[in-house]
């Protein structure tokens, strides 16, 4: 839009006459406007270059960009384009309406906006290490990566800031070259250094420039020797090059590797790179060529290589051949006439080795065929089978004495301490003492530092403190806490590897620990562990139970061990006996599953089994207090002889009388538990070649026989067992029983290692353990992840989850027989390897229990990977919470344990080490100013009062 004006114009000259000049003169004005804007989005913290693009945006004297509030910081412009640098949005995400101001009039746009997108994150840096030059790739992974126009990534290292740049590939990934550090001193320490600051340069996104995650390293450069003496080196066409340097591969954990390229002249080379050399494929090139190194951002020349072609044979050389041919010639015809004599030999032997191997082909395709089916058919019955069962878990009380004090089962601290008035006033003297924590200490370090307070006495007094203090709860975490923080130190002091902590019992405070988990996760055990835990158990046993068991040895055709393994055919048949229960009626009759191979005892065990089903193993009849009776009324004794598939049989309880006695009905003496092992078989002398391995009992007469022959047995004849070669073939039978098993252990796993339970959260006593290792390991500056990842697996996995994995009988109201023992062992064994931060090599001589789950172990570390992680990433849990927590378990169980009769079990120890714990009180400043000394001989001299 253009206008026209009429302007006057006054010219002066030197003589004062006055002209008037009219003249019209046309004066454009051109209007701004823009109608794009370029990029269209950018993050929230500003910094995007931004274009706006238009018309006449030349017009005016001084140019102003607002994105909604804030001012776009101007650069440059031209008659098309504006360009600025976008503020921090104030208002959050979401589209900014774009205004211009040239010389204070307004310029809009209705259609084009900029949109402020979230500022960008960074959740992986892979690799998350370099080496101290740089310029090796790194992956990124995030989000909104693609709103950033020039990312770097940047380091800062005693005090020198480096960058380095990066290409966005898409949204969630970018390639970055790592930056260098300046490292001035000689040469950096092979286990790596943590820059001060590592993080990026996202425009202006602040948030990363700094990132807290996964510590980025840098390993010492790559170096490499001079080729030859010289720096020259004389190989013949075709043969490997050897370049030999140092830390050509850094100790960094995961797969990522420095990324070698070798040049020969101007051809790459094929490499091979191992720690202290590269072997490069010689390529096909001959005379001088130079060797170029390039790996990061260095290049090594290390001199020249010289490829120098073969000569022709000399005539020596070729008469020498010649010789030599003849002489090889006549041993040719020597050895022809010797292998053609032999042959005859040869081929008669071949004939009897081929009908061995096709014998043993056709065993071991049987044995094969029989573990696949198995595995098809019993996972589908197993799980069937434990439908419905309720699980017997043990009151509170009882499982933590089976950890505390295992094997002792009417221990004191369950009795009422009756005692005279003044041994209960020294006790409660003694009470009082023990709740003041510094008298505690002293206590726990003097008896550890006496020779004669050995392993058991340790268990025993943790165990004991435990119970006393368990109306205590949090004042005993307060003491835990301080106990483990001495064992770290001394550990330290002591220059023991730091990943040996926590893993035996060696001192009071590790025994606490157990027995601490053991009180918090009782609640956790009942609601979510216990279940899969019980599942196993019984999956294990009635796996077991579907074969064979020698009743002497624990052996079985189903094993998860090789040395509870019967490596031998056993011709057996299931049988499925109707069972009358003790005072059962007519058409009460339940179905049994037994083999016409087990002994009667464990025939009555598994129609107990059968008949009370989830009912606790403590409430039900023995084995032995029961008879097992026919339908024609006579009493089964030595053998199922007569017993066939679908016999009545009953469970009868024994009776001590004369009619009885008359009538056959019953024994006096109730057999061993090993009763009865003649078996029935399917040829009658098969039973008469077993050699009986226990002499025979002299009162009942009754002979104990093996179920198969003893591996070890000294009339062993070739063919009665074969040789070690064939026995591996049932070896396969260990898959199979590990294929039926596999869900319950991956049910067991995933749920002790995943933070969310079938809804309930993470037991409390689990987050603050692993946050107090954390703070102890960030106290001594000990940066290394795998010595955290260790003290937590110590602490909890391998104290806590693998005692009660190995020990069923710890939780449950159960029976644990020799091959579910052995069994659980394997499992337990699996359990462990998994919280290992160490490679597990194995070859074919390594024990069959860590071959039989190798492939799974990677995996299951991955879940105790995660499980650590998810758990350092929760909120951490603040001491009043913890105490509140505490003080609440400590009100639900206050009286489980007699507290008098635990201090009593102490006391012993005070008795004991008088001397020495007296002196330590004298010794410490606190407990001369509190006078602690007196009170104990206060309490002493009450108790010796009494006797």
């Amino acid at each position: 839009m253009s206008e026209v004006h009429t302007v006057a114009v006054l010219l002066s000259v030197k003589e004062p006459v006055k002209l008037s000049v009219s003249m019209n003169a046309i004066i454009s004005h051109q209007t701004p406007s823009f109608n794009k804007v370029h990029p269209e989005k950018g993050p929230v913290s500003g910094g995007t270059r931004l274009t706006v693009s238009g018309k006449h945006l030349d017009a005016g004297s001084a140019v102003t960009v607002f994105l909604g509030q804030g001012e776009c910081l101007f650069v440059r412009r031209n008659m098309r384009e504006i360009v600025c640098v976008t503020p921090p949005s104030q208002s959050g995400s979401g589209p900014s309406p774009i205004k211009l101001f040239i010389d204070k009039a307004e310029v809009t746009s209705a259609e084009t906006r900029y949109l402020y997108t979230e500022d960008p994150t960074i959740t992986n840096v892979e690799p998350n290490w370099s080496i101290v030059n740089g310029s090796t790739s790194i992956t990124i992974t995030g989000t909104n990566l693609l709103t950033i126009q020039e990312p770097k990534v940047r380091a800062k290292y005693g005090g020198v800031e480096t960058t380095n740049m990066c290409t966005v590939v898409n949204d969630s990934a970018m390639t970055c070259l790592a930056p260098g550090i300046v490292y001035t001193k000689r040469q950096p320490p092979e286990s790596g250094l943590h820059p001060d600051e590592f993080g990026f340069i996202l425009d202006h996104v602040t948030a990363l420039l700094i990132l807290n995650g996964t510590p980025f390293t840098y390993y010492p450069n790559p170096t490499f020797d001079p080729l030859g003496n010289s720096g020259i080196l004389e190989v013949k066409p075709g043969s490997p090059i050897i370049l030999k340097g140092k830390n050509l591969i850094p100790p960094a954990p995961g797969n990522a590797r420095l990324n070698y390229s070798v040049m020969i002249g101007e051809t790459p080379c094929l490499l091979t790179v191992s720690e202290s050399q590269l072997l490069c494929d010689s390529p096909d090139l001959t005379g001088e060529q130079r060797v170029l190194i390039l790996v990061g951002g260095l290049e090594y020349s290390l001199g020249m290589l010289h490829i120098y072609s073969d000569s022709a044979l000399t005539l020596p050389a070729i008469i020498g051949i010649g010789a030599g041919g003849g002489v090889l010639l006549i041993a040719i015809i020597a050895v022809l006439i010797a292998y053609k004599r032999k042959t005859r030999d040869a081929d008669r032997t071949l004939k009897r080795l081929q009908l061995q191997m096709d014998n043993l082909e056709s065993r071991v395709a049987l044995e094969c065929k029989e573990a696949f089916a198995e595995l098809q058919t019993d996972i589908q019955e197993l799980t069937n089978d434990m439908d419905g069962v309720k699980i017997p878990f043990l009151e509170y009380r009882t499982y933590t004495m089976r950890v505390m004090f295992p094997g002792i089962e009417e221990h004191p601290v369950l009795k009422e301490l009756d005692s005279p008035a003044n041994v209960e006033k020294a006790l409660r003297l003694f009470s009082q003492l023990l709740h003041n924590k510094m008298f505690l200490l002293t206590f726990i370090h003097t008896l550890e530092a006496q020779r004669s307070f050995s392993m058991r006495d340790r268990g025993n007094v943790a165990s004991l403190l435990m119970a006393a203090l368990q109306g205590r709860m949090e004042y005993a975490t307060v003491v835990l806490k301080q106990l483990l923080a001495d064992l770290i130190e001394k550990n330290l002091e002591n220059r023991n590897h730091p990943k040996l902590l926590l893993r035996r019992t060696e001192s009071v405070a590790e025994k606490m620990l157990t027995n601490w988990f053991t009180f918090l996760l009782h609640r956790f055990l009942k609601e979510c562990a216990g279940e899969p835990l019980f599942m196993l158990y019984c999956a294990i046993k009635q796996q077991m139970e579907k074969g064979p068991i020698d009743a002497i040895t624990g052996e079985a055709r189903y094993s998860l061990s090789e040395d509870k393994l019967i490596r031998q055919q056993i011709d057996y048949k299931q049988l499925t006996l109707m069972c009358i229960p003790p005072e059962g009626e007519a058409g009460t009759e339940i179905p049994v599953k037994v083999l016409n191979c087990d002994t009667v005892t464990q025939v009555k065990d598994k129609l107990l089994d059968a008949v009370y089903k989830g009912i606790p193993y403590s409430q039900r009849p023995q084995a032995e207090d029961m008879d097992l009776g026919k339908s024609s009324g006579a009493m089964l004794r030595s053998s199922l002889e007569g017993v066939t598939d679908g016999s009545l049989v009953a469970l009868v309880q024994k009776q001590v009388s004369a009619y009885n006695i008359a009538n056959s009905f019953t024994f006096t003496r109730s057999l061993s538990r090993y009763e009865s092992l003649l078996r029935t078989s399917s040829s009658p002398d098969s039973l008469r070649s077993r050699a009986p391995m226990i002499t025979p009992d002299q009162e009942t007469g009754t002979k104990l026989w093996h179920l198969v022959k003893n591996h070890e047995h000294a009339d062993q004849r070739e063919g009665d067992r074969g040789s070690k070669m064939v026995s591996e073939i049932y070896l396969t039978r260990l898959l199979a029983t590990k294929g039926t098993l596999q869900k319950f252990v991956d049910d067991l796993f995933e749920t002790v290692f995943s933070t969310a339970h079938r809804g309930s959260a993470l037991p409390l006593a689990i987050k603050y353990m692993f946050d107090f290792l954390d703070e102890q390991a960030d106290r001594r500056q000990i940066s290394d992840p795998d010595v955290r990842h260790t003290w937590k697996s110590n602490c909890l996995p391998l104290r806590f989850w693998v005692n009660v994995i190995k020990n069923p009988q710890f939780v449950f109201d159960i029976h644990k027989s020799s091959i579910t023992d052995a069994c659980l062992s394997v499992v337990a064994q699996t359990f462990m390897d998994s919280c290992s931060t160490s490679e597990h090599r194995l070859g074919k001589d390594s024990p069959s229990n860590k071959l039989l789950y190798a492939k799974d172990i990677p995996n299951y570390k991955s879940w105790v990977e995660r499980y650590y992680r998810d758990i350092s990433k929760m909120p951490s849990i603040s001491d009043q919470d913890m105490d509140a927590y505490l003080v609440e378990q400590s009100r639900l169980h206050a009286s489980e344990f007699n507290t008098l009769s635990a201090l009593s079990e102490l006391y012993f120890y005070i008795s004991k080490y008088k001397e020495e714990i007296l002196t330590a009180l004298d010794r410490d400043g606190y407990c001369r100013k509190h006078k602690l000394r007196h009170k104990l001989e206060q309490a002493i001299n009450l108790m010796s009062g009494s006797s």
